[in-house]
């Protein structure tokens, strides 16, 4: 009797089995995109950091300058690399999570070719210059349209899946997954709010202090929403995978998710720290930047955790090696994180390699680290086979880690050298390096060995894609995976308050949103309607149309990657550079140029400094000026021209965006551009600099010896 009823049970159940099966296609699709985009990525940047180590490898050209390659790498790395390293992980998780196959298969392929198509436009228009002169959010707004489409699509297919579900319950990595989409898109939208003036040349509508806030606002938690919450997703769902054992703790799954999400998005000021941006909103960052780290180790301990009791595989197998790496990478990184968060810590850190070497961390241990754990899983899964080669596996991991010791630790050093050589003093009370190029020349062999750290990352991941190819090779690819499973029964029942949540993805999107945006809305309404935040200086003016030009030139050739324009109050500083900066010099400042790092000395109180010959000297043959300068040089400024056709158009612009031209300037605008150029021109060649009124380094000079004269208290030092 006992085996009917249960011989009924098991036909009933069976009767009731849905069938369909998973796409791997598109899996297959995003990962050869990553490995494709990842050697992309890792190879620019290893060209950058030969430029910074020798000059020569600007090669004189344009378009491949370390000003225009730089971002290049960055948005390689980040949007490509990881990029498609995320959907990869998303689309072969997501749907074996909830048990259905995404939701349109069209919509999957559109969200693929989309996201290549702009990360080509990203290849052809950034070398180009063609940017908005925001680090990591550089592309000009159609390409940002274009992102916010393909993003939406991505969301759509997502979230539709989840809502034809046949699994009830929302895994942890699906929280971190739906985080990510709300976060983004938020994050991306807001700060790509500008006014085009043509196809590929917008401004920002934000200007200066509040430009600054929104800008680190999206950098800081692109770094945290973009490299941080999808990985952890892909982490909560790989490593249990490949460990073949249970999440350690669900309860600190919960934990770490909220608060972090919550938290994370009010530590953008933290990298604003000591500048123009109000002390109450530094404070903010700061605070809750040292709050990040209990939900961050959370994250990593329970990634760790997860491996108890398996750590004897940690030696055999590749793939652990790389999590647990990639899991350590996170913990070091996101516990610097806050130490830099400390103001007497940011201000020996900040303007620094320091930087630079925190990021890598993050960026080639976790992030890069994860992703080729997570495909040394996936490929033989997908082609049913087995790994090619377990040899060249370790060869890639020992190789790979090997690179991020060399590239990270030189830079480390550097950083300190370079905070130490700025801030010391002599005896009588002198600067001991007033020459800032003292300072760049001491750490050309730490850049040499940051070149050879990249090198070995980058042929660990040659080796590691020849291994996928060649596993790939010997097996097939399982397109189409069967699979079965009930369709979603009844109502939920309800146990834990939590539940109520995690159970339901609309309103875990809906509450994903709330926490997000608590914190950004509380840091940046203040400093746009509270107009004590960002107070106005009287002889602060509206720069001159042939400024405007050189600021388009000085934005086009990435010259905020190099110099910063913001004096901190340290006297180490206002001794080197004049007095500090205020927030009311930067109010007509579209976008900010505040910069994060100095390979270059600060320029806030360039204007008036040297004469127009030396600045035309300087950008034709940097050494001449400066014997030892590793800038590259620029001629083709010399002989360019620049256009005036679109300078009625661009004062009204500005006037729309809140710079006070007066009505009707329009029409004068390219009279007093060529007045002041024939001014320029006039100096230039009677110092015997040959050009004329309407070259591009016109231009440029007129905007660089305008830098801090409104500000009215440069001072006379001299830089060097």
């Amino acid at each position: 009797m006992i085996d009917n009823e249960q011989q009924h049970k098991q036909e009933t159940t069976s009767a009731n089995l849905e069938h369909f099966s998973y796409d791997n296609v598109i899996v297959k699709n995003f990962a050869i995109a990553t490995m494709f985009w990842g050697i992309a990525g890792m190879v620019v940047g290893l060209v950058v950091a030969l430029q910074l180590a020798n000059p020569i490898f600007n090669f004189d050209t344009s378009w491949l300058t370390f000003g225009r390659l730089r971002p290049l790498h960055t948005n390689a790395v980040i949007f490509a690399f990881v990029g498609n390293g995320m959907f990869a992980g998303i689309y072969y998780s997501l749907p074996r999570l909830v048990k259905a196959r995404m939701y349109s298969d069209l919509l999957g392929k559109i969200h693929f070719w989309g996201w290549q198509l702009i990360i080509l436009s990203a290849l052809i228009t950034l070398p180009l210059g063609f940017t908005q002169g925001k680090e990591y959010a550089e592309l000009e707004w159609p390409i940002d349209i274009a992102i916010a489409v393909i993003w939406v699509v991505f969301g759509l297919n997502m979230i539709m899946t989840l809502v034809k579900r046949r699994e009830r319950h929302l895994y942890v990595a699906i929280w971190f997954y739906l985080a990510t989409f709300v976060t983004v898109a938020v994050l991306h939208i807001v700060n790509s709010l500008s006014l085009p003036l043509s196809l590929f040349n917008s401004y920002s509508v934000f200007a200066g202090v509040q430009d600054a806030l929104v800008q680190w606002w999206y950098g800081h938690n692109a770094v945290a929403f973009f490299l941080t919450t999808p990985y952890l997703g892909l982490m909560y769902y790989f490593v249990p995978k490949a460990a073949n054992r249970p999440v350690y703790s669900y309860r600190l799954s919960i934990i770490h998710f909220w608060s972090l999400i919550f938290i994370y998005i009010w530590a953008g000021p933290h990298h604003l720290l000591y500048t123009a941006l109000p002390d109450w909103a530094q404070s903010l960052g700061t605070v809750f930047s040292v709050m990040l780290i209990a939900p961050s180790w959370g994250g990593m301990l329970n990634g760790l955790l997860t491996l108890r009791g398996v750590w004897d595989k940690v030696r055999t197998e590749p793939v652990l090696k790389f999590m647990v790496v990639a899991l350590t990478a996170y913990g070091m990184a996101t516990f610097e994180g806050p130490m830099l968060s400390f103001k007497n810590v940011n201000a020996i850190t900040h303007y620094t390699d320091w930087t630079i070497a925190h990021v890598h961390v993050g960026a080639l241990g976790w992030n890069g680290f994860l992703t080729f754990g997570m495909l040394y899983w996936l490929f033989p899964k997908m082609y049913r086979t087995k790994l090619h080669s377990l040899k060249l596996a370790n060869v890639h991991f020992w190789l790979g880690t090997l690179g991020i010791v060399f590239y990270v630790v030189p830079m480390y050093w550097a950083g300190l050298t370079q905070s130490l050589m700025w801030k010391e003093f002599t005896p009588e009370g002198f600067l001991k390096y007033p020459n800032f190029l003292e300072t760049v020349t001491q750490i050309v062999p730490m850049y040499m060995l940051r070149a050879v750290g990249g090198l070995l990352y980058v042929v660990g991941a040659l080796v590691g894609v020849y291994n996928y190819y060649m596993t790939a090779k010997s097996g097939n690819l399982l397109e189409e995976e069967k699979a079965s499973a009930p369709a979603l029964q009844g109502s939920h029942n309800v146990k834990r308050w939590h539940e109520w949540i995690e159970a339901r993805p609309i309103q875990m999107t809906i509450f994903s949103f709330v926490a997000i945006s608590i914190g950004g809305l509380v840091e940046f309404l203040p400093t746009y309607f509270v107009e004590e935040n960002t107070p106005t200086i009287a002889t602060v003016k509206p720069y001159t149309p042939l400024e405007l030009k050189g600021r388009d030139i000085y934005i086009r050739e990435g010259c905020y990657l190099c110099h910063s324009q913001m004096i901190r109050p340290f006297r180490s500083e206002t001794e080197r550079y004049g007095d500090y900066s205020k927030s009311g010099e930067f109010v007509y400042d579209h976008p900010f140029q505040w910069g994060s790092k100095r390979t270059g000395p600060d320029l806030a109180r360039l204007g008036g400094k040297y004469p127009d010959s030396w600045h035309y000297n300087h950008m034709l043959d940097p050494g001449s000026m400066s014997p030892g300068s590793i800038m590259p040089s620029y001629p083709w400024l010399l002989e360019d021209d620049i256009s005036v056709d679109d300078v009625p158009a661009q004062i009204s612009l500005m006037r729309n965006l809140g710079v006070p031209y007066e009505e009707g300037y329009e029409d004068k605008a390219v009279a007093d551009l060529d007045k002041q150029a024939e001014e320029i021109t006039e100096s230039l060649i009677n110092d015997g600099a040959d050009t004329a009124p309407r070259k591009e380094i016109v231009a440029l000079i007129a905007y660089l010896q305008r830098l801090g004269i409104d500000a009215g208290k440069a001072s006379n030092l001299p830089l060097k």
